[in-house]
């Protein structure tokens, strides 16, 4: 997500300056950005790596994504030139010598064979560079390409329905965080887009092998100088195979395979193995290949059967569900995956959702669900979804559930950063879930709460009643009327019997109302905190195998949650009615009234 608005109006002129200068295809538009963003972030990690190697001495603890990259291709090289050189230069010998930085069987070198420079106007060139340069990538510390070409889609409108859009970067490192890959596991996304998942896994195991002298970070917590010096000889080896990091996606049109490919090359990976795929099809045969499977599956529409895979369901055309039973067969006996599904996984009752949850239950692990807020995926989609975290092969006992109720961001299209946010919650307890003490004193916690806000809870609801009485008195009765604490009922009695006198020394409703109206106002705001911190314990929560196998199999969190939620105030049906009475006895005496004016009586 890109939330940074000097960021998007620089994304915007630069759009404006493609659409302008030529590139009235989108789809060129994009891809032609891609290549500058790509040969600009190229030359910031050069630059970076020269420096890193002068602290050092000359000695790395990481190395440099491609040692000497030919100056004839550094970004600050050829961007000095004149506008016609420039572009000449950028045609003939940067784009030809692209495809060397990689090796041949990577698929960026694959990917990168047919890429073209279709900018034509040296002018529009230079403004471009420019603007790249404005935003000063290299200071982001974000899947800045990815978070920029997911921008860029927006403004093609129709990223939701080319089904485009990328998962939100934060909810990528909440997923990564919690699956937690190591050094040595075969990591996945079978259905990659940008390559989101997979870059950060690799950020994640180099975050966790680098010293702590040596890692700083930002005001957001995300982590900078990730050399993982800290990687034995036999990790970093295997780091760098080709069964380290692998992807695939069914872009047909390349674009998303060489962003996925430049992404991946970019944080280091020096032979990307992200191919075009689609991993559903019968050319598809990987099985227990991944320790560690990260996804967000396309989950719109349905697969034609005819090229489903034979080890597939055949009941189903859903990609949801098909890809749920790709991962069990993709993984290794006791690999982790951590996926994204929409709600109607979770409690879809036809027999083929039915049974993809039951698989996972009773011949697998699952070992949590993250139930999210429907607005994560906005403005591209409105879809309520989730995530669920399963071990191939282990066995279910309990299984932990939490109900994220903010994510850091507003839930509407805008999605501005707003201060309520459960993601720290739901990675503490997900790290914390089984300890005991933690868990015991959560619990204590929430015992507290309940007891602190019970008598509140019990004190609004009299204030409730009361301003509801003193309401319906202020309609019924003058505007002068005393104020009174017996029941409705003696209006009538205190009305024939209250003087003139008697009125002007007794308190009249509507000030009565404006002080009770008061103190539930306080109160409210002493409510608030209490019934906050209870509201974000309750939302972590463990259900039983047997209690979910009850509800056939059914995983929603609504469904076993105990919500403290507040209950509105409905005043008792007798007062009511008596009310209805009172109110229809003053109706006919003001139409008798009436009647009289109307026959001059």
């Amino acid at each position: 997500m890109l939330t940074d608005p000097k960021l998007r109006s620089q994304v915007d002129a630069l759009w404006d300056k493609f659409w302008t200068g030529g590139l009235s295809n989108p789809l060129d538009a994009i891809e032609q950005f891609s290549y500058l963003l790509f040969l600009k972030r190229l030359d910031d990690r050069e630059n970076a790596a020269e420096k890193q190697a002068k602290r050092r001495g000359g000695v790395g603890g990481g190395a440099p994504l491609r040692p000497n990259i030919p100056k004839e291709v550094r970004w600050g090289y050829w961007t000095q030139m004149k506008a016609e050189e420039s572009l000449h230069h950028l045609k003939t010998v940067v784009f030809p010598k692209l495809v060397e930085l990689a090796d041949e069987k990577s698929s960026f070198g694959e990917y990168m064979k047919g890429a073209q420079c279709k900018i034509n106007k040296a002018g529009l060139l230079i403004e471009a560079c420019n603007l790249i340069d404005q935003m000063k990538i290299a200071e982001q510390n974000q899947d800045v390409q990815g978070d920029l070409y997911e921008y860029m889609l927006g403004h093609m409108q129709f990223a939701g329905r080319g089904g485009q859009f990328r998962t939100p970067r934060h909810i990528i490192r909440m997923m990564v965080k919690m699956i937690d890959p190591k050094p040595r596991e075969r990591i996945g996304d079978l259905a990659g887009g940008t390559a989101g998942f997979l870059v950060n896994a690799h950020q994640h195991i180099l975050e966790r092998a680098t010293s702590a002298g040596i890692l700083e970070y930002d005001e957001e917590g995300n982590p900078h100088h990730l050399i993982g010096d800290q990687l034995a000889g036999p990790e970093r080896a295997f780091m760098s195979s080709p069964k380290y990091l692998r992807g695939f996606d069914n872009d047909s049109g390349m674009t998303i395979l060489r962003i996925g490919s430049m992404n991946l090359t970019l944080h280091g990976i020096e032979s990307p193995q992200f191919f075009y795929r689609d991993t559903l099809s019968k050319s598809f045969d990987d099985e227990r290949e991944y320790d560690v499977i990260l996804m967000n599956p396309p989950f719109k529409g349905a697969v034609d059967k005819s090229t489903i895979h034979p080890t597939l369901p055949a009941d189903t055309t859903k990609s949801e569900l098909l890809f749920l039973h790709l991962i069990l067969r993709a993984l290794d006996m006791g690999g982790r995956a951590a996926v994204i599904v929409p709600d109607g996984v979770l409690f879809g009752s036809s027999r083929a959702h039915v049974e993809i949850r039951k698989r996972i239950i009773e011949e697998n692990r699952l070992d949590g669900v993250v139930s999210m807020p429907s607005g994560v995926f906005k403005p591209y989609a409105g879809v309520s979804t989730a995530v669920l975290f399963f071990t191939r092969g282990a066995q279910t006992k309990e299984i932990w559930f939490y109900d994220m109720e903010h994510d850091g961001f507003s839930l509407d299209d805008k999605r501005t950063v707003v201060s309520e946010n459960d993601i720290p919650d739901v990675l503490e307890c997900w790290a914390k879930r089984g300890d005991k003490k933690f868990m015991e004193s959560r619990k204590l916690r929430v015992e507290e709460l309940r007891k602190m806000l019970t008598p509140m809870k019990e004190e609004r609801r009299k204030i409730q009643a009361e301003i509801n009485r003193l309401m319906f008195e202020s309609v019924i009765s003058p505007q002068d009327l005393t104020g009174f604490h017996e029941s409705p009922s003696d209006l009538d009695a205190v009305s024939a019997q209250a003087s003139g006198s008697t009125r002007a020394t007794l308190k009249p409703v509507r000030s009565e109302l404006e002080d009770a109206q008061a103190r539930l106002a306080n109160l409210q705001s002493q409510i608030s905190n209490p019934q906050s911190e209870l509201d974000r314990l309750t939302r972590q929560f463990w259900v039983t195998k047997e209690q979910v196998k009850a509800n056939k199999y059914d995983l929603s969190a609504s469904r076993y949650r105990a919500v403290d939620a507040d209950v509105a105030y409905h005043e008792k049906p007798s007062v009511t009615l008596e009310r209805l009475a009172r109110l229809e006895s003053v109706m006919l005496e003001e139409i008798e009234e009436l009647g009289k004016l109307v026959n001059g009586e």
